[in-house]
């Protein structure tokens, strides 16, 4: 994995963290991670990015040369002391990753020194809010694309290293390979890859350049046909090749269109393949695809077998960036809350849990509550923001969704593959109702709190009053 110190970190993590250090170094605190908004205008998100975070805690240092930088920035030295022996010492409770998850509620909570869990803020928001993102995005091009193969082909147009987590994320949200060979060896995820019209101009053939790529690279050969002229060129150079390879023994893959019309083209395409009795060779294609450009070929019934999906993936277009936030909940012991006018914005006090309703179908009913860590069979939850209304709850199993992972700083469960994590996202997903699924217009999914909650924030917003 990528090599991550201690000193990926803002700057004002650490200005915070020498106060405490001077000032009450024997402070806990608990962190809770949310966010406000599902991404994409959609009805749901999928979180990722769990893994790779116990793995950079589990081995956090400020190393020699983080120290001797941040003597620049008039740390004392009694503190640069403490970095250098730094360590995360803290617990993390969290969601499964890969589970569904919704806005303001926790999906993750950091509890330990003050000092630790407030520099190990900025790592956890940037992994958590950049993976949950893709994947929900990956997941959006996955139902769009229903039984289709998807490969992953935006490391090039990814923001710098993203790309390498990117990939990560696109197959816990359904993608079947990627073209990053890094995140794919790192990652266990298949690898895929075709070639660059480049390629081809480097030749003074079209159909010299198919053949020695298909006589050196046999094995998965896909051709990329749209360098000149894709049905007057383009597929009869690959029709050629595909007998030619035949002749050996061996089989093409694929032909790749990268520009153009691609339901015509592809329809075409099909045509001349099938006249050649080439039904095999597969139909794969790219050039700024995304859920939506995906549903329209399907809808226009194109004979695209595999979608190669890059810049709006990685970059999770349009968002662009998960609303992620990491709020103190608790301090001491003691509870902890931030106002707001917006009433949205002010957060939930107290180490919490999550249950998640199950209706008799086995199915997600629709409803999180949010209690006090310390509740179990949550009878009745409130709305929120008005208190009119509430939800009897006697009538579902409940879920608990925030689990014990790391305790001391060391992992309390099995690591999970990435395709392990994909599958428990497909099965979650499934029990989840499809009018949360809609692009358009998705239901809400509702939040509540527990009366002892609820009264617990109340009172320390009276408190706070001016």
């Amino acid at each position: 994995m990528l090599n991550i110190s201690a000193s990926y970190t803002d700057l004002y993590q650490l200005t915070m963290a020498q106060v405490y250090f001077k000032a009450k170094p024997k402070s806990t605190a608990v962190f809770d991670y949310y966010f406000r908004n599902n991404p994409f205008q959609g009805g749901f998100t999928i979180f990722a990015g769990l893994e790779n975070i116990l793995d950079i805690l589990e081995n956090l240092r400020f190393t020699d040369a983080d120290i001797e930088y941040l003597k620049t920035h008039d740390f004392e030295n009694d503190f640069l002391e403490y970095l250098r022996d730094f360590r995360f010492r803290g617990s993390i409770f969290s969601v499964s990753e890969g589970d569904i998850v919704f806005p303001n509620r926790p999906i993750l909570q950091v509890a330990g020194s003050i000092i630790e869990v407030q520099i190990v803020e900025t790592v956890l928001l940037n992994i958590l809010n950049f993976q949950t993102l893709i994947a929900t995005k990956a997941n959006r091009i996955r139902r769009s694309a229903g039984d289709k193969i998807l490969l992953d082909m935006g490391l090039r147009r990814a923001h710098a290293t993203g790309g390498y987590f990117a990939s990560r994320a696109a197959a816990i949200g359904g993608f079947d390979s990627t073209s990053n060979v890094k995140s794919a060896k790192d990652f266990n995820i298949p690898s895929s890859g075709t070639m660059a019209h480049s390629f081809i101009q480097s030749y003074e053939d079209e159909l010299k350049a198919f053949q020695d790529f298909a006589l050196f690279r046999p094995n998965n050969c896909v051709l990329l046909v749209d360098t000149f002229s894709t049905l007057k060129s383009g597929i009869p150079n690959a029709i050629t090749v595909a007998k030619e390879m035949e002749s050996r023994g061996e089989r093409l893959f694929g032909v790749r269109l990268d520009s153009g019309d691609l339901a015509y083209l592809s329809k075409k395409t099909r045509k001349m393949l099938d006249d050649n009795n080439l039904d095999y060779v597969k139909i794969v294609a790219s050039n700024q695809l995304d859920e939506y450009v995906i549903k329209s070929l399907n809808e226009q019934n194109a004979p695209i077998d595999v979608y190669g999906v890059g810049t709006n993936l990685v970059t999770g277009k349009p968002d662009a960036a998960l609303d992620g936030v990491y709020k103190l909940s608790e301090y001491n012991g003691n509870p902890r809350i931030k106002l707001s006018e917006n009433f949205i914005k002010v957060s939930l006090p107290c180490k919490k849990q999550v249950y998640r309703m199950i209706d008799q179908n086995g199915m997600f009913y629709g409803a999180d509550a949010i209690c006090l860590a310390s509740e179990e069979n949550i009878t009745q939850m409130f709305h929120p923001f008005d208190s009119n209304k509430s939800l009897d709850l006697q009538v579902f199993k409940q879920e608990a969704l925030l689990e014990e992972v790391m305790v001391k700083g060391k992992r309390t469960k099995a690591k999970r593959t990435v395709s392990e994590i994909a599958e428990y996202a497909k099965m979650r997903l499934s029990l989840l109702p499809d009018e949360y699924k809609r692009f358009q217009n998705p239901h809400f999914y509702k939040i509540g709190l527990s009366a002892s909650l609820k009264a617990k924030r109340d009172e320390l917003i009276n408190q706070h009053k001016f």
